[in-house]
């Protein structure tokens, strides 16, 4: 038997290929650095889509962007029922709670839905958070420049919306990580897209898989300065912390969708839309902490990972730090759905054994 089912295959997949040996992450034959540097939201929902539907599918990037777009603006007829219970919630709780009041379905317009609800219905909790009104989606837009539109109350800039372009294509599939494979399971049952999406949402939330981008946060505004970070970094592996952003359970390299989004920042940067002294910041402390774990931990292959600079990104994009559990379901939604219907389509239920180790019946 295998702890935490290591290694154990539980499905074959054309969806995605995680190699944790040489750091490389393959979606549907096309290479991460191609995806970031060509892709959009609507571009990889169309690849990792396809089909997977009938004839009503996702044809094209065009066609896509289209029915997103219309599909946004009847999402948002939902706005205005969320009430004082629902924003009392975290923002993933309340997104989760919104996403379960969704017709379900396994077809084509399910899954349209799925795609475009989360992006109406976070950026509406955040802004009736803080007092505000929700703004309504603008359906001539991509997903990307409506959901900072939606977030902001104002139109992104280029940069701002190539950056979270980056981020979501980034984050769309990564194999059979927790969250998908709790998708695949509610699908092997036919239950539906949106139940799988709702099991996928409750996997996701722990700070084991997708809660954990925040806390990097919290790690530079406790490090405050470059000459700081050699000091609290010691200071906290001495006290047994983990390290925000730091490890993977697959990668035993650095993880390829870190340099990613590390590359997405760039044009940010450079035009000026993001603080650079926070930016190095990060980066001392991102030298320093690869240095003193090769020191200390010589046995484990802990590089950065996904996390680290999906903080740095989120919060150059105007997005609050308990809220990027919710912007990280929103890409992933897709490689959800596209496991679910695969899983539907090619697999069996997903019945595992497990093997009893409690007490016997005494014998009489």
């Amino acid at each position: 038997m295998t702890n935490g089912l290591e290694n154990v295959v539980a499905a074959e997949t054309r969806l995605s290929d995680v190699d944790g040996a040489a750091g490389r992450l393959v979606i549907r034959g096309v290479s991460l650095d191609t995806l970031v540097r060509d892709g959009t939201f609507e571009s990889v929902a169309v690849l990792l889509l396809d089909g997977l539907f009938d004839a009503d599918g996702p044809r094209d990037v065009a066609a896509l962007q289209s029915a997103l777009g219309a599909a946004r603006a009847a999402a948002f007829g939902q706005v205005a029922a969320i009430d004082a219970t629902i924003l009392a919630l975290p923002p993933v709780d309340a997104m989760r709670a919104l996403v379960a009041r969704l017709p379900d379905g396994e077809d084509a317009a399910t899954a349209l839905r799925l795609l475009a609800a989360p992006a109406v219905f976070l950026p509406a909790v955040l802004r009736l958070q803080q007092g505000l009104p929700a703004v309504a989606p603008d359906a001539a837009l991509s997903q990307s420049a409506d959901i900072l539109r939606m977030l902001t109350g104002n139109h992104p800039t280029p940069e701002q919306t190539s950056a979270l372009d980056a981020y979501l294509v980034t984050i769309s599939d990564h194999g059979l990580n927790a969250s998908t494979f709790a998708s695949r399971v509610i699908a092997s049952t036919r239950a539906g897209l949106t139940s799988s999406a709702l099991a996928a949402l409750g996997a996701l939330k722990g700070p084991l898989h997708g809660g954990a981008p925040g806390p990097v946060l919290d790690m530079l505004d406790a490090v405050a300065t470059p000459a700081n970070a050699a000091a609290w970094l010691n200071a906290a592996l001495d006290r047994g912390d983990r390290l925000m952003g730091f490890g993977h359970r697959v990668y035993r390299v650095r993880d390829p969708r870190a340099d990613a989004l590390k590359q997405a920042l760039r044009p940010l940067i450079a035009s000026g839309q993001v603080d650079s002294g926070r930016i190095e910041l990060a980066e001392a402390i991102e030298a320093a902490a690869l240095d003193i774990l090769k020191t200390r931990k010589p046995d484990r292959p802990l590089d950065v990972n996904v996390e680290f600079y999906t903080a740095l990104l989120l919060e150059s994009l105007g997005f609050p730090r308990d809220a990027f559990t919710g912007v990280f379901a929103i890409g992933r939604m897709t490689g959800w759905i596209a496991h679910a219907r695969e899983q539907a389509l090619e697999g069996r239920l997903i019945r595992p054994s497990s093997v009893y180790i409690g007490p016997l019946p005494r014998a009489a």
